[in-house]
């Protein structure tokens, strides 16, 4: 454990060093061509806390799925999906009670904490009226983090409404926390983003006549 925390502050002391040139920097606003080839527009935010400590992201993508199917997809809180997700190990449904919703997730090896066997409890509240779910971390300590919260807001997108925009923003502090947000290769705040929205277009897919079917419901 210890030599591989050494190696990561290692990469991070590397990282640092890197001219600044070599940064990508974010565009202001999404791009709406390649929204609909389905690219992701990732923006890093700064930090909202009180204390100014921390980071955050803005990520905009789009997926072929009618608004209220991929809600209920989005909203399916008690299913094995997000198990084929590869930076998810485990997850599992704590609580339900009309609109907010317990959690709890394990990530893979220091995915937003030096703890890699960290039990992450999430609450989501959801507003249906407005497709919006609002999240926090509840025990943020035990994950190696200082805090953690952000929301998902869906829209209808496209002429005859058959694909759905998502806008998701979060805002966190941990330990190694710029590193994670700057570092472009594998594991980085930018692959692990990237990686999540490609599978949850492509499991939408395979799962589309179930969550059309809920929706009809």
């Amino acid at each position: 454990m210890r030599l591989r925390l050494l190696k990561w502050v290692l990469l991070a002391q590397c990282f640092v060093v890197l001219p600044l040139s070599t940064l990508e920097l974010p565009a202001k606003e999404p791009d709406k061509a390649a929204l609909v080839e389905g690219k992701a527009f990732i923006r890093k935010l700064q930090s909202q806390h009180k204390d100014g400590n921390g980071s955050g992201y803005e990520l905009v993508y789009v997926v072929e799925a009618p608004l209220n199917a991929f809600w209920k997809f989005k909203t399916d809180f008690d299913n094995d999906l997000l198990k084929t997700n590869k930076f998810i190990k485990a997850h599992r449904l704590i609580s339900h009670h009309t609109n907010v919703v317990v959690t709890e997730d394990i990530f893979s090896e220091y995915l937003y904490t030096h703890r890699p066997k960290a039990k992450f409890r999430w609450q989501t509240t959801l507003f249906p009226a407005e497709y919006r779910l609002d999240f926090v971390l509840l025990n943020p300590a035990e994950c190696g983090q200082k805090f953690h919260h952000g929301s998902i807001q869906l829209e209808a997108a496209g002429p005859s409404g058959q694909k759905t925009k998502v806008t998701q923003t979060a805002y966190f502090d941990f330990f190694g926390v710029s590193f994670w947000v700057n570092y472009p290769w594998y594991g980085g705040m930018k692959d692990f983003l990237t990686y999540s929205v490609h599978w949850e277009q492509t499991t939408f897919l395979r799962q589309k006549s179930r969550y059309i079917q809920k929706s009809a419901q």
